[in-house]
């Protein structure tokens, strides 16, 4: 089986930091272990509907009481802290089903190439720029590449990808690259493909394309896929010591401005050890939890990391395996072919497999089956997942299936009968219904309309009794947890139309997707995901209740602040 470095997101977006500031909570700080939370909204995230508290005791690390103010007051004894939430919203800190935290960094800190509302890439000229102002030794420094992330062909008035050319505008004396929105293909100037070794002689590997001139075996500087991946690391991974700090240190706070306690690492290769080594440094102020590429897992999965503890906020919590790529690229694997094919592909054009070989991908799920460890399986095009269910359904007949809770990553064009194959399986389904507002529109046009209304169909999974999560993907997205709950709530595209109206959830549901289920999702539901005694303080403080907000307001909630295991690690003033 030949190796490929498949599936890695690595599109960036760039959080703004330019809103009014939000009044803080009213802190009565003292240097004590004991913190009484009152004066708003208390939402525990525990049952079925909505359930609420008028106060919280927090003591160390735990929640220690919840009930009336009164009885927490008395429970808190003579010396603690009070929070005063002043009319704002408490609840558990947030936990993404599936992100790429090691690379918030790179979102943070390069050119911010999203089309409106996120930022204002709206056309070829304005990303080249956007690009020539970010070109200063300062930054070139950083990693040695000028590079840019998040551009969006489907959305910028040209409706194209830039090739080699329009980068050469930038500059051809350095290195430049730029990363698709889906993270799965990468533009570079001439002197790019130059360093990288790419040229007319230069095979497609298995699984990616070289984009060629016309009639020509040219490189025009788009890479696809396995020919795109693994020159992405090179061109967004810091070159010098003090800016990997940068980077994380960026990244990490960006999360937090988030809300997010427990971050999710998706597709951890050679990045692990940047993860571990800033946990040896004891610099987490949140939990990270790792999924280890396959290819790495000979290199990896044997440590101290693979532990079901956290050491110093970091572990290993399994295996990722990717099966094909981006669906809104149009590399997505599929049963029935795209109405558009992207340049150069023939019409019927399917999308294409990572692993192409059934065999090779049960081999790998064997290795994950013998040794027990969780398998994220990242697959978007119903081809995908039928090979997803071929592979599974042969192992688990031979090994079984005691709570390994499995977890397809994405399926985004996911089939019903494929939902009842993943009940069978037991198969968690941590969908992506992002997707709705970003590329709704324009899966109309690729795929039909009739189908475009099946896209992440939450609410059919959730009533065929699946256990299911919501996602970021960041930094392929905003990593804004409030985004993705209002989208699974809303399902309103960019044009403004509604994207499977049928697959709506309500409000709470949502926000349980991305608290007690993905706790669960994670193994974690004992200790995080909801406000009980004896759980992880784990609490984010919102400047409104989703639930008691209209729906389009949602998406506008801020976090005032973020506290991990009673501690207050971010704060928006």
């Amino acid at each position: 089986m030949k190796k490929s470095f498949a599936g890695i997101c690595i599109s960036i977006f760039i959080a703004s930091c330019t809103q009014a500031p939000e009044p803080e909570p009213s802190i009565n700080q003292t240097e004590l272990n004991t913190t009484v939370f009152f004066g708003g909204p208390i939402l525990t995230m525990v049952g079925d509907q909505a359930n609420y508290a008028e106060a919280i005791v927090v003591k160390n690390d735990k929640i220690d009481f919840i009930g009336s103010k009164a009885d927490a007051l008395s429970q808190a004894g003579m010396d603690f802290s009070s929070i005063d939430l002043e009319g704002r919203t408490l609840m558990p800190g947030f936990i993404d089903g599936h992100a790429h935290f090691a690379n918030f960094g790179a979102q943070a800190i390069g050119v911010q190439l999203l089309p409106p509302p996120d930022a204002g890439a709206k056309d070829v000229a304005t990303i080249i720029s956007l690009l020539q102002e970010w070109n200063t030794p300062a930054n070139r420094e950083l990693t040695g590449w000028i590079f840019g992330t998040g551009f969006d062909d489907s959305v910028i008035t040209e409706k194209r990808f830039l090739t080699k050319h329009d980068l050469d505008q930038v500059t051809t004396e350095f290195p430049v690259m730029i990363t698709h929105i889906s993270g799965h293909f990468a533009v570079v100037n001439s002197k790019g493909l130059e360093l990288l070794g790419i040229d007319a002689d230069t095979p497609n590997p298995e699984g990616g394309i070289i984009r060629r001139e016309p009639d020509s075996l040219e490189p025009n500087g788009v890479l696809e896929e396995l020919a795109a991946i693994q020159h992405m690391l090179k061109a967004i991974s810091p070159t010098n010591e003090a800016s990997f700090l940068q980077f994380f240190e960026a990244g990490q706070e960006m999360a937090l401005s988030f809300g997010y306690t427990t971050a999710h690492e998706g597709r951890a290769m050679s990045n692990h050890e940047f993860l571990a080594n800033m946990a040896e440094q004891n610099r987490l102020k949140l939990d990270v939890v790792s999924y280890i590429d396959y290819l790495f897992v000979d290199q990896y999965m044997d440590s101290k990391w693979n532990s079901k503890e956290y050491i110093n906020g970091y572990k290993i919590g399994g295996m990722k395996i990717t099966l094909d790529g981006s669906p809104q690229g149009r590399t997505a694997w599929r049963t029935m072919p795209y109405l558009l094919p992207p340049d150069g592909a023939d019409e019927g054009y399917l999308g294409y497999p990572s692993i192409p070989n059934d065999q090779d991908v049960i081999d790998i799920y064997e290795k994950a089956f013998v040794n027990n460890w969780q398998i994220l399986t990242h697959a978007n095009g119903d081809a995908a997942m039928d090979q997803m269910i071929r592979a599974l359904g042969t192992l688990q007949e031979k090994y079984g299936n005691d709570d390994r809770r499995f977890v397809l990553i994405h399926g985004q064009y996911i089939r019903e009968d494929q939902l009842d194959a993943f009940k069978s399986l037991d198969v968690i389904t941590s969908l992506f219904p992002l997707h709705t507002f970003y590329w709704g529109d324009w899966h109309s046009e690729i795929i039909g309309a009739e189908l475009a209304q099946k896209i992440s169909p939450v609410r059919t999974a959730l009533n065929k009794g699946l256990n299911i999560t919501l996602h970021t993907d960041a930094p392929v997205a905003l990593p804004n947890l409030m985004r993705v709950v209002w989208t699974a709530v809303s399902r309103t595209s960019r044009s403004g139309k509604v994207i499977g109206e049928q697959e709506k959830l309500t409000p709470y549901e949502a926000l349980q997707a991305i608290t007690i289920w993905s706790a669960y999702q994670h193994f974690e539901e004992d200790r995080k995901g909801s406000l009980e005694v004896g759980k992880l303080a784990d609490l984010v403080i919102l400047d409104a209740n989703p639930i008691d907000i209209p729906i389009d307001s949602i998406k506008d909630v801020q976090v005032v602040q973020t506290f991990k295991a009673g501690n207050l690690v971010y704060s928006r003033n």
